[in-house]
């Protein structure tokens, strides 16, 4: 008896532990299937021609489907060319007229016609802009490379479009022996093509002992790195923009049209890298047209800038002039030929940039300021010349700060510069600081914060001059003082005391029944603003304006300050 049971107490464990093995064996399985089986999910493109956009199929993530006609002509719906190529694109549906742009293009077209306008020269497509079940279609195999500097191939033996990019770099390689093109970096992965020895592949990544590749036929996949050539470069990154070699440090040159370029010969702005100066200009009832105010004496402006080493950005002003700016904006015509107009005299003079400060504009015309800005930086860009755009803190009155798409005006710029002056101007209904530190700090947090700006974008504007104000029986007024003045505006011997929150030394005193407050603009206080500058690691500085400083070896000491 005892004999038996001893007997049944090991059949009982040898059962136990056989289930055991065979629950690990299938718990195994089911892992190598789980392993295994992520290599051949097989995404299902449902009858859609493929797409692959600079070696990435989008073909599932496409707003619209691709149109093709009969003579293989590829068309893309306005909701992915804005998605994939701009987003920008207008579409006016009273007029059909739809106006694109890319890195250094700007289209024209219109609905149900062969007509485009592309950087100005009026042309003629084999192929229309078309609307097809409520959606406009773009021809855009036609206008690929024209417009948008890509390049786009139809494959019609896979059904796939293969669209690449013209200014970016593209390797290719050859394949040494034949090989299986897998669909993941695996083995045990799902082939996807048979690749011979002498097949030319598009290089994409390396993946440890991987590479990604695309073939010929448009398949992206992976090859082990040993069945792989030495990588070929076709073409190679383009540059466009000619930027600033380090920090921006510019300063404005301002003089009004009814006077010359200041002469500078034999003068040097230590540290200085960019001068702006005040060279173009709108008149009140301006088309488009723009008032040249540079002449024989802004040429040989030019001419010291250059041999100096600094780049013009020549200051193209609105002279907050509404109504003339809002009837300019609101025409594309009349846009067009002012840009066409600023891209002539930057081309005539041999400048580097512009820089747009346009003020006082409608509310309403906020969007329309934003594609004046859209339109016209491609256009600098394919010229090599860089756009600044000046712009005021994020809050205040509609004409003076609501105007500006601070987003937009950053994205499709080089630089946007935060005029960081006149917290308390000619308007304010209580003596101020003209630029309080807490009150730039608090307004450059908000453009990298609500604005979204990019801190390398970012310029800080800091003002050269303060106000005197004058309080009398609660009337109050008060006058630009310039900061090599401010000595000779208050009483000798005036104490001033530093605040601390503003980074400014104040002042204030009695003199015939009225009282006089200044918040002095030194070099103490420019040295705090640069410091926030380099803080938030902003793309540099910028002043308004020469001459208004106190001496050349304040230049020296900015110089000094931002290069810490």
């Amino acid at each position: 008896m005892a004999k038996r049971m001893l007997e049944d107490t090991k059949s009982k464990k040898g059962r136990i532990i056989f289930n055991i093995i065979v629950a690990i064996i299938f718990l195994l399985l089911i892992a190598g299937i789980f392993y295994i089986s992520p290599n051949y999910v097989k995404e299902d493109r449902e009858g859609k021609i493929g797409i692959l956009i600079n070696n990435n199929d989008v073909t599932l993530s496409m707003k619209k489907d691709i149109y093709k006609d009969e003579n293989n002509n590829i068309y893309l719906s306005r909701e992915d060319v804005k998605n994939y190529f701009d987003k920008y694109i207008n579409y006016d549906e009273e007029t059909g007229e739809i106006i694109t742009t890319s890195e250094i293009n700007i289209a024209r077209m219109h609905v149900g016609s062969n007509d485009i306008s592309i950087n100005g020269v009026e042309d003629t497509l084999n192929s229309q802009v078309l609307e097809k079940n409520d959606t406009i279609y773009i021809p855009f195999s036609e206008i690929s490379e024209k417009v948008y500097d890509v390049n786009l191939n139809y494959i019609e033996s896979t059904d796939t479009i293969v669209i690449d990019s013209l200014d970016r770099k593209q390797e290719k390689a050859t394949i040494t022996k034949n090989t299986n093109l897998k669909y993941k970096t695996t083995g045990f992965s799902r082939t996807l093509s048979k690749l011979k020895e002498g097949d030319e592949v598009i290089y994409i990544q390396d993946v440890e002992d991987w590479t990604q590749v695309r073939t010929k036929d448009g398949i992206i996949g992976y090859v082990k790195n040993d069945v792989l050539g030495k990588k070929e470069t076709v073409r190679e990154d383009k540059e466009y923009v000619k930027k600033v070699e380090g920090k921006v440090n510019l300063v404005w040159d301002y003089y009004s049209e009814y006077v010359n370029a200041p002469d500078r010969t034999n003068q040097t702005i230590d540290g200085v890298n960019v001068v702006s100066p005040a060279f173009f200009s709108l008149e009140t009832g301006s088309n488009g047209e723009i008032f040249d105010n540079c002449n024989e004496e802004g040429i040989r402006y030019i001419e010291w800038a250059h041999n100096n080493g600094y780049q013009v950005w020549a200051m193209f002003s609105n002279n907050s002039l509404r109504d003339t700016t809002s009837n300019i904006l609101n025409d594309y015509e009349k846009r067009e030929y002012m840009i066409q107009n600023l891209l002539n005299l930057a081309e005539k003079y041999n400048i580097d940039g512009i820089n747009v400060d346009f003020e006082n504009m409608n509310g309403e015309d906020k969007d329309l300021y934003s594609r004046f800005l859209i339109e016209l930086s491609p256009q600098l860009r394919r010229a090599g010349k860089t756009l600044s755009v000046d712009v005021t803190a994020p809050d205040g009155s509609e004409t003076w700060s609501l105007c500006f798409d601070r987003d937009t005006i950053a994205d499709v710029s080089d630089y946007i510069i935060f005029m960081a002056y006149d917290q308390h101007g000619p308007s304010s209904k209580k003596a101020g600081t003209v630029a309080g530190y807490n009150w730039v700090e608090t307004n450059i947090k908000k453009f990298l914060g609500q604005e979204d700006v990019d801190a390398e974008k970012l310029i800080l504007g800091i003002p050269l001059y303060t106000r005197l104000w004058k309080e009398t029986n609660g009337e109050i007024d008060s006058d630009v003082v310039n900061m090599k003045d401010i000595q000779s505006e208050v009483p000798e011997g005036l104490v001033a005391n530093w605040d601390d929150e503003l980074k400014q030394y104040y002042a204030e005193y009695e003199e015939n029944g009225s009282t006089y407050k200044i918040w002095v603009e030194n070099e103490k206080s420019v040295q705090e603003k640069i410091k926030l500058a380099n803080n938030y690691k902003l793309a540099g500085i910028a002043f308004w304006e020469k001459d208004r400083e106190t001496n050349d070896e304040f230049w020296t000491m900015v110089k000094e300050e931002l290069n810490k």
